[in-house]
């Protein structure tokens, strides 16, 4: 890991934390939700967090473009590029929506198609996850010291974690089937990454389209805590795709 490497996760840290305390004044007071194109929720705590983001990344690093998940619904897609921030300013809006408080800021730097930088803030539950490279993997809890952390290789069963909104899903129960399940955990936004690389779970997986804004961070932060991300064909999620979408994927811990 390069110390510049280090630097530009410290900055992203402190530009995550300050679009989180926007969102959370939001948060605080009643606010009005609309509905995109694609049906899923924004609200002005979507756009504020947004704003703060690209402005501090563009001012910070001007050279590297941002692939943020409103501006792309505002303006269209970009075409592709090998290096680029993937931006999703409040992961989890219907979790936001719900006021259960697991929705997160979600910032990562892409290299050559590979989240090689990431930070996943949840700002309501006072975590912080974040990584710039294999064993740089951190978390902090309410703003305190932060502790590295790793993911684990599983025990007799494996722990899962989805959201709650797939807890009765046809397409998981029949994977599941497959797989020794010893315990199941709901949590919301990419949060669950970083439940994974602290080694409280073994395996989240996901089916169905999600965009390269909604796991590069988590992604990045997973693989430095020794675990991976995978397509369901079992390749490594790969990123500057036409679009920026993924198809489904897994993220696993360490294996035994």
């Amino acid at each position: 890991m390069s110390t510049d490497r280090q630097e530009m996760l410290d900055t992203v840290c402190g530009i995550a934390v300050e679009a989180g305390q926007a969102i959370l004044k939001v948060y605080a007071e009643e606010f009005d939700v609309r509905h995109k194109t694609d049906k899923t929720p924004v609200t002005e705590a979507d756009l504020a967090a947004e704003r703060i983001i690209v402005e501090r990344l563009m001012s910070a690093f001007p050279d590297i473009p941002c692939i943020a998940e409103e501006l792309c619904e505002a303006e269209g897609m970009p075409p592709c590029c090998d290096r680029f921030w993937a931006i999703d300013p409040l992961d989890g809006t219907r979790e936001f929506v719900a006021r259960n408080g697991e929705f997160a800021v979600l910032i990562a730097l892409v290299e050559d198609g590979r989240p090689v930088l990431g930070v996943v803030h949840g700002p309501a539950v006072g975590l912080t996850y974040a990584a710039c490279g294999p064993g740089t993997a951190m978390r902090w809890r309410n703003g305190g010291k932060p502790e590295p952390i790793h993911a684990r290789s599983p025990g007799d069963g494996l722990v899962i974690v989805h959201s709650r909104s797939h807890e009765n899903s046809r397409r998981l129960a029949e994977f599941l089937q497959d797989y020794p399940v010893q315990a199941r955990k709901s949590c919301g936004s990419a949060l669950k990454f970083g439940v994974i690389a602290a080694g409280e779970a073994d395996l989240y997986p996901r089916f169905g389209t999600t965009m390269e804004w909604d796991t590069a961070a988590g992604q990045a932060i997973l693989e430095a805590a020794g675990g991976r991300v995978e397509t369901l064909a079992g390749d490594r999620l790969a990123y500057g795709k036409p679009g920026f979408k993924n198809d489904g994927f897994l993220a696993w811990g360490c294996r035994a």
